[in-house]
C-alpha cells in the first residue's frame, strides 16, 4: 500500500535530482510540431465522455426504484405470499349427498323415486386449531417476502452507489493515463524520425516504446472496467443508455472528507435493528416456530358432522339423523414432519447467532479499512498534491530543454504514474468503504449529501 512518505518520496527525490542535471541534448526541434498543440500544464486533463446521459447518483437512485426489473419481479413474491393468507383462510366445502330408488324388484319400476329418498349434509371441522396455524404461517410467509424484498433493495442499491463511485474514478484514471500516454506517443514518434537521421539511439526508442506499451494496457484495462460498471449501471437501471457521473470534483471531495456520526458500537447496534438480512433471520426463526406449532396441531383428528334425512330407509318414516364422523388417533399420524419442523427451527436459531457474528465482523472489517484509508488520505496535504502537480510540469518543462536524460524522464513517469493511480484507488476505497457500511446498517451513519 501506497504510504504519504513513499508517495512523496518518488516524486520529490527525482524533481531533486532532475534540477541538478546539466543540459545535454534539446529535443524542442525534434518534437516541436507535435507539442505545440499542448498545455504547458501537463497536469491538465479531460474525461473522455463517451456517448451517454449524464445523471446525478439521485437521479440513478430514483430510476432505479422506477425500472429495476428485479425489483419488480420480486414485488410479485409477496403479491403470491398474500394470497396464500387468503388461500389459507379457506375452509373445506360442504358435502351433499342424495340417495334415491334406481330399480324397485316390489313393484318392477325404474327410479321409483316416490317411495325411497335419502339426502344428508355434511362439513369438516378443523380441530386443534390447525386452521389458525396454517393461516399464521401464511402470514409469517409474507413478512418473510417483504424482508427478502428489502434484502434485494439494499442489496442493489448498494451495488448501484458502489459502481457510480468506482465509474467516477475509474473516468479519472483514464484521463490521466490518457494525458500521459498522448506526450509519449508524440514524444515516440518525434524519436524515431530523429532515429532514422541517426541521432538517437534505437536502444532510447524502445526504452520509449515500452512504456507506451505498458501505458497503452493499463488504458484498456481502464477501458474494459469501465465498460463493465457500465452495463452493471444498464442493469440496474433497465436503461440501454449508458450512464455518465454528473458528480464534480468538488463534490467528490466533500463526499470524501464526511466522517461517521457515530461510534463503531452504535453502528452495530442500528444493524441490528435495520440490517434486512439479520431482521430475515430473526423472522425465519419465528416463522419456524409457527410451522412447528402448526405441525403439532395437524396430529389432532378433523371431525366430520352432519345432517342426514331418510324416507323410508331407517327406523322411522321421514327420520332426521345426526350424524359424525372422525379419524380414530391410534399413532400420531404426523410425527416425522413434526421432527422435521423441531430440526428446522433449532438451525434458524443458529443461523441468527451466525448472521449476528457476520454482521459484526463485517462492519468492523470495514470501519478499522475506512479508518486507516481515511487517516493515511488525509495526512498527505493540499500543497503535498501541489507540489506533485508542480514538479510533474518541471520534469516535462526539463526534458524538453534537455536538462535530464531520457532514463531519468522515464524513471520519473513511472513513479509518478504509480503513485496517482494509487491516490485515486485510496480516494475510491475511502468512499466505498463509507457505502459498505451504510450498507450493513442501512441506515445513513455517514452524513452525506448523497445518501437517503
Amino acid at each position: 500500500m501506497m504510504t504519504k512518505k513513499s508517495l512523496l518520496f518518488l516524486l520529490y527525490l527525482n524533481s531533486v535530482a532532475f534540477a541538478q542535471q546539466n543540459p545535454t541534448i534539446t529535443f524542442d526541434a525534434m518534437h516541436s510540431k507535435n507539442t505545440t498543440a499542448r498545455s504547458e500544464n501537463t497536469t491538465g486533463k479531460t474525461i473522455q465522455q463517451s456517448s451517454g446521459r449524464k445523471m446525478t447518483l439521485l437521479e440513478c437512485e430514483e430510476a432505479f426504484r422506477k425500472n429495476n426489473l428485479s425489483l419488480l419481479a420480486q414485488q410479485y413474491d409477496i403479491s403470491q405470499a398474500e394470497a396464500d393468507v387468503i388461500q389459507a383462510k379457506i375452509w373445506e366445502l360442504p358435502q351433499l349427498e342424495v340417495a334415491v330408488n334406481a330399480y324397485d324388484p316390489q313393484n318392477k319400476k325404474a327410479f321409483h323415486v316416490g317411495g325411497s329418498k335419502d339426502a344428508s349434509v355434511s362439513q369438516l371441522l378443523y380441530l386443534g386449531g390447525k386452521k389458525k396455524n396454517e393461516v399464521e404461517f401464511a402470514k409469517s410467509n409474507v413478512e418473510l417476502s417483504k424482508l427478502q424484498f428489502s434484502q434485494l433493495l439494499a442489496s442493489l442499491r448498494a451495488q448501484l452507489r458502489t459502481t457510480f463511485y468506482s465509474l467516477y474514478f475509474e473516468q479519472h484514471k483514464l484521463a490521466d493515463i490518457n494525458v500521459q500516454l498522448d506526450y509519449l506517443n508524440s514524444l515516440l514518434t518525434a524519436y524515431k524520425e530523429e532515429g532514422k537521421k541517426g541521432n538517437v539511439s534505437l536502444r532510447d526508442q524502445v526504452r520509449l516504446q515500452t512504456m507506451a506499451i505498458d501505458l497503452t494496457n493499463e488504458k484498456t484495462s481502464a477501458t474494459n472496467t469501465i465498460i463493465g460498471m457500465q452495463q452493471q449501471l444498464r442493469v440496474l437501471l433497465s436503461n440501454q443508455e449508458d450512464v455518465l457521473p454528473n458528480l464534480s470534483d468538488t463534490e467528490a471531495d466533500r463526499e470524501l472528507a464526511i466522517k461517521p456520526t457515530m461510534s463503531m458500537d452504535k453502528m452495530f447496534d442500528l444493524a441490528l435493528e435495520n440490517n434486512a438480512d439479520y431482521q430475515f433471520a430473526l423472522k425465519t426463526a419465528e416463522s419456524s416456530q409457527i410451522f412447528t406449532k402448526w405441525q403439532k396441531s395437524l396430529n389432532t383428528p378433523d371431525i366430520n358432522l352432519g345432517l342426514e334425512y331418510s324416507q323410508n330407509g331407517g327406523t322411522f318414516h321421514n327420520e332426521l339423523n345426526l350424524k359424525a364422523a372422525i379419524p380414530l388417533p391410534l399413532w400420531k399420524q404426523n410425527k416425522g414432519n413434526i421432527i422435521k419442523a423441531k430440526y428446522a427451527e433449532e438451525e434458524a436459531k443458529k443461523n441468527i447467532e451466525v448472521q449476528r457474528q457476520l454482521l459484526e465482523s463485517q462492519i468492523r472489517s470495514n470501519y478499522q479499512s475506512w479508518e486507516n484509508q481515511y487517516n493515511q488520505y488525509f495526512t498527505i496535504t493540499a500543497d503535498d498534491l501541489h507540489n506533485i502537480a508542480v514538479v510533474y510540469d518541471g520534469v516535462f518543462s526539463n526534458f524538453r530543454k534537455g536538462n535530464i536524460s531520457l532514463v531519468e524522464f522515464t524513471d520519473f513517469m513511472d513513479s509518478y504514474r504509480i503513485s496517482i493511480l494509487k491516490l485515486y484507488d485510496m480516494k475510491k476505497e475511502i468512499i466505498l468503504n463509507a457505502e459498505r457500511l451504510n450498507y450493513l446498517a442501512q441506515t445513513p451513519i455517514f452524513n452525506s449529501s448523497h445518501v437517503n
